[in-house]
């Protein structure tokens, strides 16, 4: 019996799922300002990777400048793989950071900042080593996220170091997001790496 063959719209829709999420929040930035709850309000509360890929995007992009945005970040990622891991299939932040604004100046400056980047990842990804999307294998890089949000609050007084974990944490979204495990591995590899190079460049910035 042959194989169905792949529906060409849901292979179009996984490759652009990245620039789909930037679209998304693009078309969030209006006005002076915009609260996290209306991009959660545009992404749809069932969507724990896109979301977490959009937070980390901004703390990776130059909008990740802005005072506190590290922590802020480290704090929903936190959130998100929590409830991820307790199995919760609708998102819950608290108003505090639900309620909290950003600039939208800032915030499309980091997505015209990521197009380009995220275009060229877009074309390698692609659904494989799909194992590593349930259990009990997914639980491993959750846990190691979990970890990793813990110490990023700190990396606000160590240059760039906030955005290079955000990084790690914005390439597992995109796995995730595109049910593709070679990415997956690849964020799983540097997440381990990041806290030996925390430690070993911390004393000397």
């Amino acid at each position: 019996m042959n194989a169905p063959k792949p529906d060409p719209e849901t292979e179009e829709r996984q490759t652009r799922a990245l620039s789909h999420v930037l679209d998304v929040l693009e078309a969030s930035a209006e006005g002076d300002s915009i609260r996290v709850e209306d991009v959660i309000a545009r992404l749809g509360r069932q969507s724990f990777a896109s979301l977490m890929l959009v937070f980390s995007l901004i703390s990776t992009s130059p909008a990740s400048a802005i005072p506190g945005i590290t922590a802020t970040v480290a704090a929903i990622v936190f959130i998100l793989v929590v409830q991820m891991i307790i199995g919760r299939t609708s998102v819950w932040l608290p108003g505090f950071i639900t309620r909290r604004p950003m600039s939208t100046a800032k915030l499309s400056k980091g997505i015209a900042w990521l197009r380009k980047p995220v275009h060229v990842v877009e074309r390698y990804l692609k659904p494989r080593l799909t194992f590593l999307f349930h259990r009990p294998w997914r639980w491993l890089p959750l846990v190691l996220l979990l970890g990793l949000t813990v110490v990023m609050p700190f990396m606000e007084f160590i240059p760039t170091s906030g955005s290079i974990a955000s990084a790690v944490i914005a390439l597992f979204a995109a796995g995730y997001l595109t049910r593709d495990g070679g990415l997956v591995l690849v964020s799983l590899v540097l997440l381990l790496a990041a806290p030996l190079a925390f430690l070993y460049l911390g004393p000397g910035l």
